[in-house]
């Protein structure tokens, strides 16, 4: 549409998004020379815009200064604001997050393409500048690389544009309206739109300038638009560069482009050259014999050069482009990357910062992009937008397999607390939304055809399917048959089944999977979001990635999601703390269901991606007592950049290390034996740890980066030690009226009969309890406890974690002297029959053997854990662990785990989850030391079978008490919980899917652990 002057009604009128606006280009860049173009400088044809910019904020359009963009205006007064940035986090209105309702529901009832005039902030910039002396002979532009969610743009008082679409660049020519001198660059920012029906993601909603902006100038003869193509043999032998070039209008006779393309070592391969027709276009096709392919394990880059001269033969224009070589299909029902069965190991990505929102750096997406290498994800699903320019360029450059998702969610309109009422959703088959959305899916492709690293385009997200999508879906077939088509919503509606080329379906169960793979469907199945990995999560993932070598048609999933949206937020003494929905008082609003990240929002990994990274490696590592099998999963490369590293450990300890080099051929299995020099005879607990490290620096890690691990524990039989002829000691036993004192040498242990437990264990004058031991039934509920009302269910377990009641006291002495026992029976209020015991078996050099039985009873809830807990105080807060690790684990978590020797403190296992819960559990403990900062204390010992420990400053009920970490109390204890059992996490989704079966405790089982107490 074009318009010299603007209005409001465009804010609600469907059919106006874009009013002067040049049409979507891709993402090119440009230099004048081929020097520049090689070097990839700063482009000199480009003038940065961000920085200060004058600003007004106003709540609603009636009261915004409306003439503000006049030339005589004067914005002297106002505030600055940052560009990009967005306004809510700038000291303006307040950050919402909301999940599927749209932000104003309870406040107005709208329905599309309405939107409020009583609460529709506006943000009004100024910026001035003057043109470069460079641009000044050149026709002048202005992008505007984001923009959320409706905006438009004066230039010394005269309208220029109006746009729509926050995720993809709105372009405008200035050169009419520039003058000599000072320009005063007037822009008016609406949070609410027609748009933002189209933008219900699941995020926090703000608005403002939130990518770059920036002025543009081009040469007299310009590509305006860059296609490169590639084709490939059925061999994959012979390759095809095919590149279209579209011209800004006016190309003079003679001019021409010549293109080279180099390899990635700087040698040239072909070039070609091609004339301009007469529709300013040109094309051409540049053959390479045996082409280097692209993937994500071995993503090579071409260096492709276009010069463009002018009619005179003048070098006026260079652009360097990243060429791959790659063929993504559908062969036999089967996607296929180079002809390669595909498996998707990836993570739904929002664009994230904990300071700046949406308003990312580059210095970020390295650090995501890095971290999603080191840690074995091979791809990512761009949710729910078009992302910056510069994340594709890394994603061709590191190696990522991209689904790239246009700007499109109308969650809200059809789905409805979880239910499917679909009455006024949107787009639907409603024609007049067609334009609107089109144009979304044109502006993404355009923008980002030429990246190798995109394999699939993504409808949007969650908008319920018509024949508005499907037509979407036509459009990106008819003008690309080198990609796929995503789109999980024709779950819904099978009669437009059409607008995807896969089945996608969003948190299916394991069952449910199983059962349409079972069935001969018609296409493959990915996981667009699963493994909901809210807080403390992610347990049972492995459910899923069994499946990749079950099913062929089985290819993989995105774990929903990459980061935490939380945002720095100081509390009322001004310390920062993380703030999820709610905090800013923001209402509605959908408090921590933002935070789903297996990275923290402070860019710190969470416990989680210890698990994704095991089973998500390529490279799978089987040890045993003989040698390493391995089974190579990449589909390209070999292990030779690779060295194998064999260690052995004895309870803990390093005896061995091997350095090997093993090279297994992609898509094939090798065993590698290995001769260890230690003979195995020592008896005790041994574990070979295998694992591939790089042996050099590359993109994304250093050398030495452990890629794949696996391990083999095994024991050497001991003749069985009796714990009584560890000492010539005997105990003195002290048999008060309220108490039972034990005492040896340099301790004194008490025991009580009225507070009915342990109450004192003192090493050389140290006093070890704080708070007695008691039987502990509850843990902190975590988010996906909390989502299948596990509280309600089992609030049981937390009544009788606090109520128990001492039915008896039965105390044993040894004839000789070498031992007592003293045991506690307890009752709870929740059965008549359900009763524990507790058994202290004191031995003559102090240590405490603690025997710990549940009996079974009918009709009780499933139990969150069976575990003893106590506190001794704060001093001891310095943990040596002999247990699976080094990060948190739980039994549907803790294949990632490693068993070995870790050091951490008691506020270590506080996990960085947003609201407090459950956190920092370690399975297979073997023994744990807890230590004052000189070394003393106690070690908690298993016996028989390893033991669950967590270790924390808080009790269950403390963590259960707060919602952010700031309302935890200062640690005046350490608290150590040992279990015998702990229920899962869970994660197959956080708002219904209990734990897995397997990983449960039933209630009417009968269940027995025990563990040593001893001085260290």
């Amino acid at each position: 549409m074009k318009a010299k002057v603007s209005s409001l009604d465009w804010l609600s009128d469907v059919s106006v998004f874009a009013v002067n606006r040049l049409p979507a280009h891709s993402d090119h860049v440009y230099y004048a020379t081929l020097e520049e173009a090689k070097r990839r400088a700063p482009m000199p044809m480009r003038h940065d815009l961000n920085g200060a910019w004058k600003f007004n904020y106003a709540v609603n359009p009636a009261s915004r200064p409306a003439e503000f963009y006049r030339s005589d205006y004067s914005c002297a007064g106002w505030n600055d604001i940052q560009v990009p940035g967005h306004i809510q986090l700038q000291g303006y209105g307040q950050p919402q997050y909301v999940n599927t309702m749209y932000p104003w529901d309870g406040h107005e009832e709208l329905r599309p393409p309405h939107i409020s005039t009583d609460h529709n902030p506006v943000g009004s910039y100024v910026k001035t500048f003057i043109v470069p002396e460079s641009m000044q002979e050149n026709p002048v532009f202005l992008s505007f690389q984001g923009v959320e969610s409706a905006f438009y743009v004066w230039l010394n008082g005269e309208f220029v544009g109006y746009g729509e679409d926050s995720f993809t660049p709105s372009e405008f020519e200035l050169t009419p309206y520039l003058r000599e001198g000072e320009n005063k660059l007037a822009v008016e920012v609406y949070q609410r739109s027609t748009g933002s029906w189209l933008e219900d993601q699941d995020f926090w909603r703000f608005s403002g300038i939130f990518r770059d902006v920036y002025l543009y100038t081009v040469p007299a003869v310009h590509v305006r638009d860059l296609d490169v193509r590639v084709e490939l043999d059925s061999t994959f032998g012979k390759g095809t560069l095919l590149v279209g070039l579209s011209f800004l209008s006016g190309v003079p006779a003679g001019a021409k482009a010549v293109m080279e393309l180099y390899d990635a070592e700087g040698n040239l391969v072909v070039s070609a050259s091609a004339e301009p027709s007469g529709a300013d276009r040109a094309s051409t096709e540049m053959a390479v014999e045996r082409p280097k392919l692209w993937s994500a394990e071995q993503p090579y880059l071409y260096k492709l050069y276009i010069q463009i001269f002018d009619g005179a033969g003048r070098l006026v224009e260079v652009i360097p482009h990243n060429a791959g070589f790659r063929r993504f299909e559908m062969v036999d029902k089967i996607m296929r990357i180079n002809g390669e069965r595909i498996v998707f190991k990836g993570v739904n990505r929002h664009e994230f910062n904990s300071r700046r929102g949406r308003a990312i750096t580059k210095e970020d997406m390295l650090w995501d992009i890095a971290t999603m290498k080191q840690n074995n994800l091979n791809a990512v699903r761009t949710s729910h937008y078009p992302n910056q320019s510069c994340w594709y360029e890394l994603c061709d450059e590191y190696g990522i397999y991209v689904i790239d998702e246009m700007n499109l969610e109308t969650h809200g309109s059809w789905q409805k607390m979880g239910a499917v009422e679909p009455s006024w959703n949107i787009p639907g088959s409603k024609p007049e939304w067609q334009d609107i959305v089109m144009d979304r899916a044109v502006s993404m492709y355009e923008r980002d055809k030429n990246h190798p690293s995109i394999v699939i385009w993504s409808l949007g997200n969650e908008s319920y399917i018509g024949d508005v999508l499907v037509n979407v879906t036509r459009y990106f077939k008819s003008v690309d048959s080198g990609r796929l088509v995503h789109y999980e919503g024709v779950f819904y509606d099978r009669r437009f089944s059409e607008a995807s080329d896969m089945e996608s379906r969003m948190y299916a169960k394991v069952a449910d999977i199983e059962q349409y793979l079972d069935d001969n469907p018609d296409k493959p199945y990915i996981s667009c979001e699963y493994m909901h990995a809210m807080g403390n999560s992610l347990g049972g993932m492995h459910k899923y990635t069994e499946l990749e070598r079950k099913y062929p048609m089985y290819q993989g999933g995105f774990i929903w999601d990459y980061i935490d949206q939380a945002i720095v937020k100081k509390d009322r003494y001004g310390k920062e703390f993380l703030a999820y929905g709610g905090d800013f008082g923001d209402r509605p609003a959908d408090y921590g269901f933002c935070t789903n990240g297996i990275v923290y929002a402070d860019r710190k990994l969470s416990p989680k991606m210890q698990e994704v990274k095991f089973l998500y490696q390529n490279i799978k590592l089987t040890p045993d007592r003989n040698g390493i099998s391995v089974r190579n999963d990449n589909l390209f490369a070999d292990t030779a950049d690779l060295e194998l590293e064999v260690v052995l450990y004895h309870e803990g300890r390093e005896r061995e290390r091997l350095k090997l080099t093993a090279v297994v051929a992609p898509r094939s299995e090798k065993h590698i034996p290995i001769v260890l020099s230690d003979d195995l005879n020592a008896p005790g607990e041994y574990a070979l740890h295998a694992s591939f490290r790089l042996k050099e620096n590359t993109l994304w890690a250093e050398a030495g980066h452990e890629v794949a691990f696996g391990q083999h524990v095994f024991r050497v039989a001991c003749a069985a030690t009796d714990k009584q002829t560890l000492s010539f000691d005997t105990l003195k036993v002290v048999h008060g009226d309220v108490n039972i004192g034990v005492k040896g040498h340099d301790f004194s242990i008490m025991f009580s009969k009225q507070a009915m437990s342990l109450i004192s264990l003192n090493y050389a004058g140290r006093e070890m309890i704080a708070a007695p031991p008691a039987p502990l039934f509850w843990r902190a509920t975590t988010d996906n406890d909390r989502g299948f009302a596990q509280g309600f269910d089992a609030c049981d377990w937390f009544a009788a974690s606090l109520t128990r009641k001492c039915i008896g006291i039965d105390v044993t002495e040894a004839e000789n002297g070498s031992s007592m026992t003293v045991a506690y029976r307890y009752r709870f209020p929740i059965s008549e029959t359900a009763e524990a015991k507790l058994a202290y078996t004191v031995y003559p050099d102090g240590s405490i053997r603690v025997q710990a039985n549940y009996s079974g009873a009918a009709g009780l809830p499933r139990m969150p854990i069976f575990a003893v807990s106590f506190k001794v105080p704060a001093d001891y807060d310095q943990l040596e662990w002999y247990a699976m690790g080094p990060e948190e684990n739980y039994a549907d978590r803790a294949r990632g785990a490693r068993l070995g020797l870790f050091r951490n403190t008691a506020a270590d296992n506080v996990s960085g989850y947003v609201v407090p819960q459950e956190s920092g559990n370690r399975t297979g403990v073997r023994r744990v030391k807890v230590l004052d900062r000189q070394g003393r204390g106690i070690r908690v010992a298993a016996l028989e079978e390893p033991v669950e420990c967590g270790i924390s400053p808080y009790t269950a009920f403390e963590l259960e008490s707060a919602q952010h970490h700031y309302e935890l109390p200062d640690a005046h204890y350490t608290v150590i919980t040992v279990a015998g059992r702990q229920m899962g996490v869970g994660g197959d989704d956080s708002w219904g899917a209990p734990v897995h079966e397997e990983y449960t405790i039933k209630a009417d089982e009968d269940l027995a652990f025990e563990f040593m107490i001893e001085r260290v």
